[in-house]
């Protein structure tokens, strides 16, 4: 049976972790100080919420957000066009043998825990979670009933 090279194994090994992250702060620190020679792109505060790196380490897929949220098309055309001097920057700020070729994606972190928020605040929801078991089974962590 071949091997799907995206789902090996459980999840990112420490490696591949520790290589994101250091990834991750070298691109915001790029970005932040505007050391990439493109106005458009110097103007824009971009958040970098996590970068994924390939089991390899050749691809890192950074996941970018602009201040505000708004303007995601813009940046994304923004990082493609700039992608070559990004990446040189940051491997300048690596230590890695060679630097990954850099993807970016929009973080849509936040558009899902707003939605979680939205679910969570509806009347059903909540009247769901506050009400009293009724299966009779004491939940209390000393075994002694509520009172």
């Amino acid at each position: 049976m071949a091997k799907n090279k995206l789902h090996e194994g459980p999840g990112p090994s420490q490696r591949q972790l520790r290589v994101g992250e250091t990834v991750r702060r070298a691109l915001s620190d790029v970005l932040a100080r505007g050391d990439v020679h493109d106005t458009d792109l110097n103007r824009m505060s971009i958040t970098v919420g996590e970068v994924r790196i390939s089991p390899d380490l050749k691809i890192a897929t950074a996941y970018v957000l602009p201040l505000g949220g708004e303007g995601q098309d813009e940046v994304l055309k923004l990082l493609a066009r700039n992608k070559s001097e990004l990446r040189r920057q940051v491997a300048k700020k690596l230590t890695l043998k060679f630097s990954p070729d850099l993807r970016f994606q929009l973080d849509q972190t936040f558009d899902r825990m707003d939605d979680t928020r939205r679910m969570l605040n509806q009347e059903v929801v909540r009247r769901d979670a506050d009400a009293p078991d009724d299966d009779g089974a004491d939940d209390s962590a000393d075994g002694a009933p509520d009172q």
